[in-house]
């Protein structure tokens, strides 16, 4: 071979090689650039979510600690009542648990409207004993009767919270007797009431101011047990 060409020829090889190195380059750049670039979105897009995260879960915690406080739940549960004040301060007074508990604070306002009713359970016999009339004797013979029902309807829906380890305290059907029971326990007192007020007694207004309390309470418990599905929701016990 003549050493002339052959030189040549590698030189022309060479040559070659460097124009292939040359346009190798370029794409070598190019992959690199976008794999940097893929790198640097996946770590804004991370940073985002990351960020998302940490914002709901300091929402959400925003609202757990806002919702804990068994004072705030009874606000939340007495704002469904139409006498929001006796409601809360009522419920307020014997509670003693720390938990947002409805389901509880809904027994603990049957409690009080159980004891204001039991204390004025006997009040029919006190006037009986200041009337020489007997239409007003009669009518407020009836009342007495009609409070006692009054007071064991009550009774009657207490006990039916009183459940084994395990057991639901709110059933759909357990909800609906005690939505009846009380509304019955309302509906004996107004018809003393209606019956005092048919015989024309003058003791009508002193037994309506006696039974006034007890009805206003009665009245704050059926709201309660009403609205206790929206209640559950609103303080995060239940999802909607």
């Amino acid at each position: 071979m003549d050493p002339v060409n052959y030189y040549k020829g590698y030189g022309k090889v060479n040559h070659l090689e460097e124009q292939s190195l040359h346009h190798k380059n370029p794409k070598k750049s190019l992959i690199t650039v976008a794999i940097s670039a893929i790198l640097l979105l996946t770590l804004l897009v991370g940073a985002m979510i990351g960020a998302l995260i940490h914002e709901s879960n300091t929402e959400s915690s925003e609202i757990q600690s806002r919702s804990i406080t068994s004072a705030e739940s009874i606000r939340i549960i007495c704002n469904v009542t139409k006498y929001f004040d006796s409601c809360f301060s009522s419920i307020s007074s014997i509670n003693s648990c720390s938990r947002p508990d409805p389901e509880l604070i809904f027994k603990l306002s049957l409690q009080v409207a159980t004891n204001e009713l039991s204390k004025r359970s006997s009040f029919p016999k006190s006037l009986i004993s200041r009337s020489n009339e007997p239409r007003s004797v009669s009518a407020l013979q009836d009342c007495q009767i009609l409070l006692d029902q009054s007071l064991s309807q009550l009774c009657r829906s207490i006990s039916s919270m009183e459940v084994r380890h395990g057991e639901k305290i709110m059933t759909e059907s357990k909800v609906n007797d005690m939505k009846t029971w009380i509304s019955a326990a309302m509906t004996d007192q107004e018809t003393c009431l209606d019956g005092l007020e048919e015989m024309q007694s003058a003791f009508k207004d002193e037994m309506k101011t006696a039974m006034e309390k007890s009805r206003e309470l009665m009245s704050n418990s059926l709201a309660i047990i009403a609205n206790m599905e929206m209640i559950l929701n609103k303080v995060g016990m239940r999802t909607p």
